[in-house]
């Protein structure tokens, strides 16, 4: 629908601009609306508010418009026809499950996605459920777009992590000091006996138990020692750096740039293994994009890999390094404490115990990755409509009622949908059709907890049309109409719930 209305306003401006459309978060100021007056006012040389009264007009006589308006200090809104509205609704009912498919703006691309990538030196905590539901969410969206998507798990099974899990079980077995840095936790004295690869292995499977309870897929698991140190590709990468003369020697030590690759004990930094790991992906599997989804400790690392995959002749925008914040789990108002190192943590199998893995998805899935949250563990296990996954899901629980009620077994396409028109019907169906627009932002700036957001919107609307309208026992054809209106929510709601990951439940 923004496409259309950009369409719109690029032959009624004659002018091919990057225009900006948006729907409108309050009905006073229309459907949608537009700053494009403002870009135009330095080359028109008129203030940006005549130039929107110039636009409204002439958007008025538009056959998708009931009417355009300016408002100061420049911004054209405008409210679309029902019948633009009442077409739309008809297209979800036809295409059903497909609705929402993008195109994608770009050619299809290869998309190597990593994420979680938690080392196997202990059980996946709480905290990597945010980077592992936007993840699994984010491949969703991209392939909704038509990109081809390989989900990654990168296995830190080699280096010093390793090399403190097996100290960490001697210590634990008394057989040496303990020490500040070991691992601890009753997880570690389970692995007493165990090698620290046997241990890493072990705690690798246990990852993998609790990312499938969770449903969050992979589809490659890398493994660092496996596929890097063991087929010597940490030596390659560094020949191929050495050759284009961009390697420095300074302290008995190997650098690219600011980095060291090679310590002056003669051991690779993760700095080196990571540009292997790169060239493996850029290089030999040839993917057109990666996208990485790491820690909050990784923000000065960032920009280094960044030069460092432009090192090996790959464009840096070709990677994409989007960085959790942290976590608080809340409960009783107050913050429960964690430490991986110190053993006391909430593992992501506490989490999806206490309360399901649709609550714990929706609710990291509700926050932008770059902002500090809270989960708020009392709210995630509320069953009321106080919890925004419930509610959203209730609409969907809602829909199935209405239509089992009227015995409806599938969405008649031939119904008056003329007879839509009132104000909770008009904005139930705006909801609807913004199912394509808000997939096609996610895909470009992946900020996926817009989805959540818009989960929340329909199942509002679609209480709100409920409680303001009858829909079985009116008269015939708009009764047909109503329930056309109920099965097109009750697609969007499934397809979105799809994307999510979340279950869409019949009953509640």
């Amino acid at each position: 629908m923004i496409e259309s209305i950009r369409k719109e306003l690029r032959r009624v401006i004659k002018e091919d601009l990057d225009i900006e459309v948006a729907p409108s978060e309050k009905e006073e100021f229309g459907h949608y609306s537009t700053n494009v007056a403002f870009k135009l006012a330095p080359a028109l040389e008129k203030s940006p508010f005549e130039i929107a009264k110039e636009l409204a007009g002439k958007l008025s006589k538009a056959k998708e418009f009931q009417k355009a308006e300016a408002v100061q200090p420049g911004f054209v809104n405008f409210w679309l026809l029902p019948a633009v509205l009442q077409k739309e609704v008809q297209k979800i009912l036809k295409e059903k499950n497909k609705y929402g498919q993008q195109k994608a703006k770009s050619k299809k691309q290869k998309v190597n996605l990593e994420f979680v990538s938690a080392n196997p030196t202990g059980p996946l905590t709480m905290a990597n459920g945010r980077g592992g539901f936007y993840g699994d969410a984010l491949a969703n969206v991209l392939e909704k777009a038509g990109h081809k998507v390989t989900r990654e798990y990168y296995i830190n099974d080699a280096g010093n992590q390793i090399k403190l899990l097996g100290e960490s079980i001697l210590a634990a077995e008394g057989k040496i000091p303990e020490k500040e840095e070991y691992y601890k936790g009753e997880y570690i004295k389970k692995l007493k006996g165990k090698s620290a690869k046997q241990a890493s292995a072990i705690l690798l499977k246990e990852i993998k138990n609790s990312l499938k309870s969770a449903g969050i897929k992979h589809d490659v698991w890398f493994s660092e020692d496996n596929n890097l140190h063991k087929k010597g590709e940490l030596k390659k990468a560094l020949e191929f750096l050495k050759k284009k003369r961009l390697v420095e020697e300074k302290d008995g030590a190997q650098w690219l740039g600011d980095g060291v690759l090679i310590k002056s004990d003669g051991n690779p930094t993760y700095f080196l293994a990571d540009l292997a790991y790169h060239y493996d992906k850029f290089l030999k599997r040839k993917f057109d994009l990666a996208i990485d989804i790491w820690g909050a400790d990784h923000h000065g690392y960032a920009q280094r890999m960044k030069k460092g995959i432009e090192s090996l002749g790959v464009k840096p925008e070709k990677l994409k390094i989007l960085l959790t914040q942290l976590v608080r789990l809340v409960s009783g108002g107050k913050e429960v404490r964690m430490s991986k190192r110190k053993g006391e943590f909430v593992t992501m199998d506490n989490l999806l115990d206490e309360v399901g893995a649709d609550a714990a998805r929706f609710f990291f899935l509700m926050h932008s990755l770059d902002t500090h949250m809270d989960f708020d563990l009392d709210l995630a296990k509320e069953k009321s409509q106080k919890n925004p996954v419930y509610y959203a899901q209730y609409a969907l629980v809602r829909c199935a009622n209405i239509l089992r009620k009227a015995k409806v077994k599938s969405e008649k396409l031939k119904v008056n949908l003329a007879l839509l028109n009132s104000n909770s019907e008009v904005n139930l169906m705006l909801e609807l059709i913004k199912l394509p627009d808000v997939l096609a932002q996610t895909t470009e700036d992946y900020q996926v907890h817009r989805l959540t957001k818009y989960a929340g919107d329909i199942a509002k609307a679609l209480h709100n049309f409920y409680e303001k309208e009858r829909v079985v026992g009116v008269e015939k054809d708009l009764e047909e109409s109503r329930l056309a209106l109920v099965s097109a929510t009750k697609i969007v709601l499934e397809n979105l719930f799809d994307i999510l990951g979340i279950s869409k439940p019949l009953k509640m």
